[in-house]
C-alpha cells in the first residue's frame, strides 16, 4: 500500500516505520524540513508541506491507499485548532475527492467526552464537551462523519486517550520534578494509552475498522489520579504529591473532566490486544528504559 502520514511525528514516525516494515512505502508529511533524516531512518520517505494550504496538498505525489491523520495543534488556542483540525480536515476531504484513499484514519480525542461524573463512557454517548478547543474537535469529527454517511468516505475516527511513552507524560515528567499535586481528594479518573499501542491500534484500523465508525483508543484500566500517584510512589520509592484545593473555575476553562472511557468496540471489533494493557505494565517499561539509560535523575526521598 502507498500509505500517507500528515502530521508525521511523536505516533506518525513509529507508525510509519512499522508499517514500512510490514512492507508498505510509506510518506511522511511535516510542515518543516526538520526531522527529515529521522524519518529516512524510519524507512519513511518525507514530504515538506501545509496541509491546510491546498496548494501544498495539490503537490503531494498522490494517489495513496491510506491516508492518516495524525496533526496536531501543538497546544495552540481555539484558532489554531480550528485550523488544524476544521479546516486542515475539510481540505484534506476536498483533496481526496475525486482519488479517495481505500482507508483514512482520523486520530481525535476522548476530550470530546465533557462527563463530569466519573460514569463510564462509550462511543455513542454524548460529546458535549464545555472547552471551546473540544468543541472544535467535535466539529471536525462531524465533518469526517458527513462526509462517510452521504459519500461514502471510507472514515474512522479513533478517539485517542493521554498519550504517554517516551519522553511523553503529563503526570508522570511533573511527578519526577516533584511538581505535581493532587486536586480535591484525587477521585478525578485518568484515561491513558502508550504510544506503542496507539500504533498498533492505527494498523487494526487500517486493516479491520470499519468505514464511518469510531472507536475509543484507550487501555483497560482508567484510573483514579490517586490510584496513580499511589503505583508511582511505591514503585519509585518516593512521598506521594501533595493535596491541593480544587479549583472548579480554573478546571472549567481547561476543559477538566471527569470518566471512564470504555473500549469494548475496539477489542471485539478490530480484534486488538495492548502490547500494555495498563499504566502499571506501560510505565514500568519506561521507567526500566530510563534508568538503562541513565536518565532517571531524581533522589528518591526516604519513606
Amino acid at each position: 500500500m502507498r500509505v500517507l502520514i500528515v502530521g508525521c511525528g511523536y505516533v506518525g514516525i513509529p507508525l510509519g516505520s512499522e508499517l514500512a516494515k510490514q512492507g508498505h512505502q510509506v510518506f511522511g508529511l511535516r510542515r518543516s524540513t526538520s526531522g527529515a533524516a529521522v524519518l529516512s531512518e524510519a524507512g519513511i520517505t518525507p514530504l515538506t508541506g501545509d496541509f491546510t494550504l491546498s496548494e501544498d496538498l495539490a503537490r503531494l505525489p498522490g494517489p495513496f491507499d491510506w491516508v492518516i491523520n495524525t496533526a496536531s495543534s501543538s497546544h495552540g488556542g481555539v484558532e489554531d485548532y480550528r485550523r488544524v483540525y476544521v479546516d486542515g480536515m475539510r481540505l484534506l476531504l476536498s483533496w481526496l475527492e475525486h482519488t479517495p484513499p481505500k482507508k483514512f484514519i482520523y486520530t481525535s480525542s476522548t476530550g470530546v467526552y465533557g462527563q463530569m461524573d466519573g460514569s463510564a463512557v462509550k462511543e455513542s454517548s454524548p460529546t458535549e464537551p464545555q472547552s471551546e478547543t473540544s468543541k472544535v474537535l467535535v466539529e471536525a469529527e462531524r465533518a469526517l462523519i458527513n462526509a462517510a454517511r452521504e459519500k461514502n468516505f471510507p472514515a474512522v475516527i479513533l478517539r485517542v486517550a493521554g498519550i504517554y511513552g517516551p519522553d511523553r507524560g503529563h503526570w508522570f515528567k511533573q511527578y519526577l520534578r516533584n511538581e505535581a499535586k493532587i486536586p480535591g481528594h484525587g477521585e478525578r479518573i485518568l484515561n491513558m494509552i502508550h504510544r506503542d499501542d496507539i500504533v498498533g491500534v492505527i494498523i487494526a484500523a487500517l486493516k479491520n475498522g470499519r468505514p464511518g465508525e469510531v472507536y475509543n483508543a484507550v487501555d483497560e484500566e482508567p484510573v483514579p489520579m490517586i490510584h496513580f500517584f499511589r503505583w508511582l510512589s511505591e514503585t519509585l520509592g518516593k512521598w506521594m504529591p501533595p493535596f491541593v484545593p480544587e479549583d472548579k473555575e480554573a478546571e472549567r476553562k481547561r476543559g477538566t473532566t471527569n470518566k471512564k472511557v470504555q473500549n469494548r468496540r475496539l477489542k471485539m471489533e478490530l480484534g486488538y490486544q495492548f502490547k500494555y494493557p495498563t499504566f502499571r505494565q506501560g510505565y514500568t517499561a519506561e521507567i526500566q528504559r530510563l534508568q538503562d539509560a541513565g536518565e532517571l535523575d531524581f533522589d528518591p526521598e526516604p519513606r
